[in-house]
């Protein structure tokens, strides 16, 4: 198999084409980043504990400029416990001048969060804990991909190899 100049342009184009699409999602992820004032404005919902609400495979987009959040506001936190988004409802706050302190649930779970939060930590503090800040829209489950690929490795590599073939048969 000889390569001539001409394969190797339109080969070095398909390179520079696919950069080009990815670095352009990653710029748009970044802009909304900082207009939303998150470092995660997208977060795909995981589970069903916020049945009715959102459902596994929904795509919530969050924003982060307010300050304070209301009891009822679905928000996105992080614990030291786990290291994944966990989205829930606000369902009381204590709030002062200068912090605010909230207790979030599920909506389908029986119980508050305290088992998810830090040992003896009785609150989320809105400024260190909220990261993700206030759910403001959703698509409904268009983020199932994302979970099935992240839950079934073997799919993942179906995906990436078949996409890997139809590249080099494209080539041909």
């Amino acid at each position: 198999m000889q390569l001539n100049i001409r394969d190797i342009k339109r080969n070095a184009h398909q390179v520079l084409g696919m950069i080009l699409i990815l670095s352009g999602a990653f710029m748009c992820y970044k802009a909304l980043s900082l207009i939303a004032n998150t470092s995660t404005p997208v977060v795909v919902v995981l589970s069903g504990s916020m049945e009715p609400a959102f459902q596994r495979g929904d795509i919530l987009f969050m924003w982060n400029r307010q300050s304070r959040v209301n009891v009822g506001d679905i928000v996105v936190y992080d614990t030291k416990v786990r290291n994944i988004p966990i989205v829930h409802r606000v369902l009381r706050q204590h709030a002062s001048s200068r912090k605010q302190l909230v207790l979030t649930k599920g909506d389908n779970n029986p119980l508050d969060d305290l088992d998810l939060y830090a040992y003896k930590q009785m609150y989320l503090d809105r400024a260190k804990d909220i990261t993700g800040g206030v759910v403001k829209a959703y698509f409904p489950k268009l983020g199932y991909a994302t979970i099935l690929l992240t839950e079934n490795p073997t799919l993942r590599t179906v995906v990436i190899g078949i996409s890997l073939l139809s590249q080099l048969l494209s080539n041909e």
